[in-house]
């Protein structure tokens, strides 16, 4: 839940620092006061669009703190931070900031960990879910319906492996169809692929040839300048008073003194022979070298026609010489695959047919669970509608599965829809084409409360509401948003004195305007405060006994 809120040079606001507790907690005052600057600023440090407006006039910078505490249930949001490696001390807060500049510069942090306002949104949006007058949070949107009654039902399971066996069919099937346009294709193309394998084979192109060819026409076209090289080694080498004849008369000289027991004279020993053996071995690689010139099976001249070919082949196929031995299999694998097409695509469909019945089977199972919940919805959310005077309303959950099989998906193969017929003897139909904006903040509160257990976001927001109505009514929605707050902390901006009775906590929006102008925030301090506000809201400025007592019974029965 919330549990600070920081404000700097947010508009009217100078400085504005507020602890909040748990529960139901009443936002009011005067039209204008600033109530909706305070939800701006909350936005802000959500990562809400900024506003370079929203920086007070005359200052450099504007800045927005928030804090939220964390308990057991919202294991989910731990993750989401863990995620983001923003580990999480057991009873650490998350503190969301943002700073917004004058020119319109915006940063942002959680745990003063500079981060992204991509990421600050995210983080936001598990934390405040917000919901104005107008803010139906899907309810207007048929595609949203869908997920508000999977939610509902705890459906997860079915959804992932409906998801998980929609992905496999979709592979198979596009699988399928590459092997068909493949197949076209290649058919159009047999006489010109034959002659490419045929032009391959012909070449057949070899691993790592040109290496070996760069490597043969290097030899080959300093033949002469290695040669001489050879013979010239070899004559320092192998010579009369050649190295090695100079190394045998030295290890003749050590032999002379053998019978001398000495670790140096051993060692000199071995040296002079690992050397005479050393240059035994130079003269037989310089033989083999000297020698292979004559016994070469392509001249340089053939080397060079090899290559030539080679590289004209890769060009034709756009790859490189090393790419050839591949591009034979593959074309041979294609002439392979026109010839046993029938095998093949038979093979093929036969897996795609087997994936598209495993995926309807895990659908069907799904669509089972959303008929089910879908009735449970319906009784819960109309037992909740009398209470808030909406007993003529008539609401539908229509979950329906889809014939034409291009509308399935990954969500399945239904299509929810929420209906409602608001007055006997009408049809249920879409809620935007027959609801009221104040039916609807109605509707959505239900929904709200039913889904109460459902919500993972811990902290929700009311902006008005409750506006256009009152007496019973505005009651009713005072006990809802009451009973919603056992399971969230709830903060509501009302111009209902019946709303306002029903809080645990109740701030009062002001404007002064003394020099300047500014915004501030009273918590109310006991029942003697919050009656006198709530008197105002019932009478206005002038605040009647008539308003007090009608205030004293309101704040008297939520105690009864």
């Amino acid at each position: 839940m919330l549990t600070y809120l920081s404000i700097r040079n947010i508009v009217l606001i100078e400085a504005l620092d507020l602890d909040c507790g748990a529960g139901l907690i009443a936002l009011t005052g005067e039209t204008g006061a600033g109530k909706s600057i305070l939800l701006d600023a909350l936005g802000l440090a959500l990562g809400m669009r900024a506003e370079t407006g929203l920086v007070r006039a005359g200052e450099d910078k504007a800045e927005v703190t928030a804090s939220f505490a964390l308990t057991d249930k919202d294991a989910h949001i731990f993750r989401f931070f863990e995620k983001q490696d923003i580990a999480l001390e057991a009873g650490e807060e998350i503190i969301l900031r943002r700073s917004l500049t004058a020119d319109g510069r915006s940063k942002a942090f959680i745990n003063d960990r500079p981060v992204s306002i991509g990421l600050l949104k995210e983080a936001g949006s598990r934390l405040v879910e917000v919901h104005g007058q107008f803010e139906t949070h899907g309810l207007l949107h048929v595609k949203t319906h869908r997920r508000v009654l999977d939610r509902f039902g705890g459906h997860e399971a079915f959804l992932k492996e409906t998801a998980r066996t929609w992905d496999d069919w979709q592979t198979a099937g596009e699988k399928l169809r590459t092997a068909r346009a493949g197949l076209a294709k290649s058919k159009e193309e047999q006489d010109y692929l034959q002659h490419l394998l045929d032009e391959l084979e012909k070449l057949s192109p070899e691993a790592e040839e040109e290496e070996r060819l760069m490597e043969k026409r290097s030899l080959l076209a300093n033949r002469e300048k290695l040669s001489e090289a050879f013979t010239q080694c070899r004559q320092i080498l192998a010579e009369e008073d050649g190295a090695e004849d100079l190394v045998a008369r030295a290890q003749t000289a050590l032999d002379r003194v053998g019978d001398v027991s000495h670790d140096g004279i051993v060692n000199a020993a071995g040296a002079l022979e690992r050397a005479a053996a050393e240059i035994s071995e130079a003269l037989g690689q310089l033989e083999t070298l000297d020698s292979g010139f004559d016994d070469e099976d392509m001249s340089l001249d053939m080397i060079e026609e090899r290559l030539f070919a080679l590289r004209d082949c890769a060009r034709k196929h756009s790859c490189t010489i090393s790419d050839l031995p591949q591009k034979l299999e593959e074309i041979a694998a294609q002439l392979d695959l026109i010839e046993h097409e029938d095998e093949a695509l038979a093979r093929l469909e036969k897996e795609e047919k087997a994936a598209r019945d495993i995926y309807a089977a895990a659908a069907k199972k799904l669509s089972e669970a959303r008929t089910d919940t879908a009735a449970r919805l319906e009784k819960e959310l109309l037992a909740e509608l009398p209470l808030l005077k909406l007993e003529k309303v008539k609401f539908v959950a229509e979950a329906a599965a889809l014939e034409d099989a291009a509308e399935w998906g990954a969500e399945g193969m239904d299509r929810v829809r929420f209906l409602v017929a608001t007055n006997p003897g009408q049809q249920p139909e879409p809620l935007q084409k027959v609801a009221s904006g104040g039916e609807l903040s109605r509707l959505m509160l239900a929904f709200k409360v039913v889904m109460a257990g459902k919500s993972r976001i811990p902290c929700l927001i009311f902006d008005e509401i409750d506006s256009g109505i009152g007496g019973a009514v505005a009651d009713a929605v005072g006990a809802h948003l009451k009973r919603l707050s056992k399971h969230h902390q709830v903060l509501v901006v009302t111009h209902s004195p019946q709303v306002a009775a029903k809080a645990d906590a109740h701030w009062v929006i002001s404007k002064t305007q003394d020099e300047k102008t500014v915004t501030e925030v009273k918590i109310l301090d006991g029942t003697e405060q919050r009656r006198e506000e709530i008197a105002r809201m019932l009478s206005g400025q002038d605040i009647t006994e008539e308003a007090r007592a009608a205030a004293a019974k309101l704040i008297g029965s939520l105690a009864a």
